[in-house]
């Protein structure tokens, strides 16, 4: 079969799309076992935070620092920190403990399924 300059051109359109939908769409959804994450702690995943500030209470957290969007890449207790210029924020409500940051973590949804904890950005 040969390929036609029309096949060809639809072929890459729909390729094209595809891609551009596929970044489009939401941040995939990475999850974590409940024992795994540590009352008044948290766990740093690859592009989320999942913290328990009290027993039973978990709230999720983009990884990426509002300050000039670098890795959060430290957990510290009732903190997490960002190593690339030092701001530090609460997993309770992710504030600002220390900046240079001024704003806080935003934060993503959560779901909770059995002994699971999942984490999405549905606002990416």
């Amino acid at each position: 079969m040969t390929c036609s300059r029309r096949l060809f051109l639809l072929g890459t359109a729909t390729t094209f799309a595809g891609a551009f939908l596929a970044a489009c769409g939401s941040e995939p959804t990475e999850d974590v076992a409940k024992t795994a994450v540590p009352v008044g702690g948290s766990v740093i995943l690859d592009k989320f935070i999942i913290a328990q500030p009290t027993a039973g209470h978990y709230v999720a957290y983009s990884a990426t620092c509002p300050h000039e969007f670098k890795k959060i890449t430290l957990a510290q207790g009732d903190t997490v920190r960002c190593t690339a210029h030092g701001s530090t924020f609460n997993i309770a409500d992710g504030s600002v403990v220390s900046g240079p940051a001024v704003r806080g973590l935003r934060e993503v949804q959560l779901t909770e399924t059995g002994d699971r904890l999942a984490a999405e950005d549905v606002q990416a």
